[in-house]
């Protein structure tokens, strides 16, 4: 059984990646931060229908942490087969009110926390001469959006940062993917008033925010084959930003 390693896996869209992993037969191990609960409830859920499901607290931003998860997700998988960097954060306000420390804070969540796991799980593949890599960004990584500059910044990087490793890893038969999500009804967007949500489907084409689930199936298309596809973007945002 090959192994899928989810970066910020307990809710929202890493949660749905980590559902449809399982349910598709991979061996899942997923890092969260903070939510025990939901992390608790996701590994009995989906033990109840026989999936092999992994959790591991861990904070993105922190290397050490990062390097006990992968250490312990080799020795007892074997290996690793597919890496989804989803982890993520996101703080709306002008850049001129954002602190120094939050500002780092963004960028070692969103954008280092992905390359140092993605430079921890690179020897596992490398040795595997295999491995599947999808790097969750966003629509703002591609267009940016106001008042969500750092945000933007992080995810544009990380679009940046998976075409450079398509073109390193390509050579040891490794896939290197992005997925652009767009507007998504998770918690990262609870803080949307109803008239937000209302323009906000008026100005996407599909009429509607995008799901979770939907974000997972894109993801899943680059671990399940998409062999000779990679350095490649894909949104997944209704057409929000044609």
């Amino acid at each position: 059984m090959k192994t899928v390693l989810v970066s910020g896996g307990s809710r929202g869209i890493g949660r749905a990646i980590v559902k449809l992993a399982a349910k598709t037969g991979y061996a899942v191990a997923f890092t969260y931060r903070k939510s025990d609960g939901d992390a608790a409830e996701l590994v009995a859920e989906l033990a109840k229908d026989g999936c092999m499901v992994s959790a591991y607290k861990a904070d993105s931003s922190d290397s050490d942490a990062l390097k006990r998860v992968v250490e312990d997700v080799t020795a007892r998988f074997g290996g690793i087969y597919a890496l989804i960097n989803n982890a993520a954060e996101s703080v709306i306000a002008p850049l001129i009110d954002m602190p120094d420390d939050e500002i780092s804070r963004l960028l070692s969540v969103n954008l280092e926390g992905a390359i140092k796991l993605t430079k921890l799980v690179y020897p596992v593949m490398i040795s595997a001469r295999e491995g599947k890599i999808v790097n969750i960004s966003s629509v703002w990584g591609i267009s940016g959006a106001s008042c969500e500059s750092v945000y933007s910044a992080s995810k544009g990087g990380l679009i940046s940062f998976s075409k450079a490793m398509a073109k390193e890893l390509a050579p040891s038969g490794i896939t290197v993917n992005c997925v652009c999500p767009g507007v998504i009804d998770t918690e990262m967007n609870a803080h949307l008033s109803e008239n937000d949500i209302s323009t906000l489907k008026e100005e996407i084409p599909f009429g509607r925010l995008g799901k979770a689930e939907e974000i997972a199936e894109a993801v899943m298309f680059f671990v399940n084959g998409a062999e000779y596809v990679t350095g490649q973007t894909i949104c997944v945002d209704g057409g929000f930003i044609v």
